[in-house]
């Protein structure tokens, strides 16, 4: 298997750092500013409860994706793991999903933030948006450098927003501890019923490991990275949801439409608002460059085994970056804009491939603990360890699809004649490059 067309190979210039600010980045998007509210209305203050069950599963699915990371790096991780340890149906399956997710996932982002924005200043919403993908694809068009390093600061910058929230309702003198009593006032039920919501807020916390050709010393980098997400994120989650909680109360969490910009403007006054404005601003925009990066790699990964084009897989000679790649993500982001601003039912679609992409890489991890166990020496878990997470992180996300099918089954009805779409497309490739496609794991 060729790393690239040509000679020119991906540069691995994503440190520890760049590691945990790409998961965060991904995971701690606009979902914390609406998350907390919809789990407060029905748990209360056990939330707080809640946000550490909802990390559970991720847990779970984590410890397979650092085990993977670690000793199978490669870029498109999520295709390419279930491609050579599935079935390359499998594997371009998952990827074909992600695509339709993945542009969703831009668009939806790119108009709440655009909305954000409006809180301040009125912005025309399609030009802003187009703006917004010109941005992400300059971020990566030059090297995985910039745009780990722009990830790095926008992570920063959301951070210390978060702190200043914190600090400020903290020592402001409109703390109430009531607010914070009884942490049960819906029973364990209402903890239970809060804990799908929150889910969530930890998609996404192992990102990085889809760029692993770029990620220097992965051995050593994911497995730590990997945590030391899950840990910041949980740290965040309860930090923000308790000061929430203390400065209005459950209640008034629960039933605002801006919870967080209420609870921001009874710590910092008329300063509030542009504080959650930009914090918004700040996890869209990280959210929005992972996605990019990670949709980037995934159509390099695709190209690289023939199951799209080649050219797919070109490197820019100088900026060592999948080029043709980003500016494939920027094109369908950009035809993306011809989408209906209304886009809540294709919201609620873009977490099904997600949850498609961890069982398979659960089922992966599984695979090759079985038929190649030398991988896994020197790893920080054990073998055993390492299979019954994989096992149960598997059917937790079964589990949450069929919840979420429950719920409203029309998007996985779209997503289905999606799929459909991406059958003809795979057995045309299949016909045209028969030994690309084929279960290849050499370690590219």
């Amino acid at each position: 298997m060729e790393q690239a067309s040509g000679s020119a190979k991906l540069r691995r210039r994503v440190d520890l750092w760049g590691v945990v600010a790409l998961g965060l980045g991904t995971a701690m998007g606009v979902s914390i500013f609406s998350a907390l509210g919809a789990a407060a209305q029905v748990a209360g203050p056990g939330l707080l409860i809640a946000v550490l069950i909802a990390a559970v599963p991720m847990a779970f699915i984590a410890v397979a994706y650092a085990f993977m990371g670690s000793v199978l790096p490669t870029s498109g991780a999520s295709y390419e793991w279930p491609r050579r340890y599935i079935h390359p149906a499998v594997g371009f399956a998952v990827a074909w999903l992600r695509i339709a997710g993945n542009v969703g996932a831009l668009v939806v982002l790119a108009l709440v933030m655009t909305r954000y924005l409006s809180m301040l200043s009125p912005v025309p919403v399609k030009p802003t948006m187009f703006a917004a993908f010109v941005l992400l694809l300059a971020a990566n068009l030059f090297g995985v450098g910039i745009a780990a390093n722009v990830q790095k600061i926008m992570m920063a910058g959301l951070l210390l927003v978060f702190a200043v929230f914190c600090v400020a309702g903290a020592t402001g003198g409109q703390w109430q501890q009531a607010n914070l009593a009884p942490l049960l006032p819906h029973g364990w039920h209402g903890v239970i019923a809060a804990v799908p919501l929150l889910i969530g807020l930890f998609y996404g916390i192992e990102s990085a490991t889809e760029l692993g050709d770029e990620i220097a010393d992965s051995r050593k980098t994911v497995a730590i990275g990997i945590l030391l997400s899950i840990g910041t994120a949980v740290a965040v989650y309860l930090a923000v949801a308790a000061t929430g909680l203390a400065l209005v109360g459950a209640d008034v969490l629960g039933t605002s439409k801006a919870p967080m910009a209420d609870a921001a403007a009874v710590a910092l006054g008329r300063y509030g608002t542009p504080l959650v404005v930009l914090a918004a601003f700040l996890a869209i925009a990280k959210s929005m460059n992972a996605i990019f990066m990670i949709f980037s790699r995934s159509l390099y990964a695709m190209g690289r085994s023939g199951a799209l084009p080649a050219v797919f897989a070109s490197v820019h000679p100088r900026f060592k970056s999948p080029h043709v790649a980003c500016v494939a993500v920027f094109c369908l982001a950009t035809i993306g804009l011809l989408l209906p601003t209304e886009l809540t039912f294709l919201f609620l679609a873009i977490n099904v491939p997600v949850l498609i992409k961890y069982f398979c890489i659960c089922v992966s991890a599984r695979k090759v603990l079985r038929t190649e166990p030398q991988l896994a020496d020197g790893f920080a878990l054990s073998h055993r360890t390492v299979l019954a997470c994989a096992v149960v992180g598997a059917l937790m996300a079964v589990l949450i699809l069929v919840i979420g099918f429950d719920s409203d089954w029309r998007p996985y009805a779209v997503l289905g004649a999606w799929s459909l779409l991406g059958a003809v497309v795979y057995l045309v490739r299949r016909r045209a490059v028969p030994v690309s496609l084929s279960t290849d794991r050499t370690i590219p």
